[in-house]
């Protein structure tokens, strides 16, 4: 895995109350036809020849969310997950990249940690770290860890 600087987003739709802003991915400059949600790419990864693992927020004001995607230039987005809550502040920083793994800091003084497989890994329920949401489903290709554990609304971990 290595941080690529030739992704851009371009916006496609505002937020709403109810939705989160829509983005075209760019690589290059070229429009690829991707549309995620979003509006500010942080930072961008690339996983292997035909994979990017996109960090993005939505620049929105004491409710930061951090929603990583999961990108094949064949199929779009393959998987996605998001980091945060309602009145949550975080911000994105720290991003080290390693050949087999990524950390940041978002939210606090928590450390995450993602790996990405190459083939889907079964998902159990209720596995992910406090703070992390994405969709149902019973396979997964990003694995996420937190340290230290993020706090709960009432500061306990």
């Amino acid at each position: 895995m290595e941080e690529v600087t030739t992704l851009s987003l371009s916006e496609v739709s505002e937020a709403t109350d109810t939705t989160q802003a829509r983005s075209e991915v760019l690589i290059g400059g070229n429009l690829t036809g991707i549309i995620i949600p979003g509006k500010v790419l942080e930072a961008a990864i690339k996983v292997d020849a035909r994979r990017y693992l996109l960090f993005v927020t939505d620049d929105v004001v004491f409710e930061d969310m951090l929603t990583l995607l999961l990108l094949d230039l064949s199929q779009g987005v393959v998987e996605e997950l998001t980091i945060g809550g309602a009145y949550t502040s975080g911000h994105f920083e720290a991003l080290k990249v390693s050949p087999h793994s990524a950390s940041f800091c978002f939210i606090g003084d928590t450390t995450w940690r993602v790996k990405v497989s190459t083939s889907p890994n079964f998902k159990l329920p209720f596995s992910d770290p406090r703070g992390v949401s994405r969709p149902m489903g019973l396979r997964k290709y990003i694995d996420i860890s937190a340290n230290p554990a993020p706090a709960r609304a009432d500061g306990r971990r």
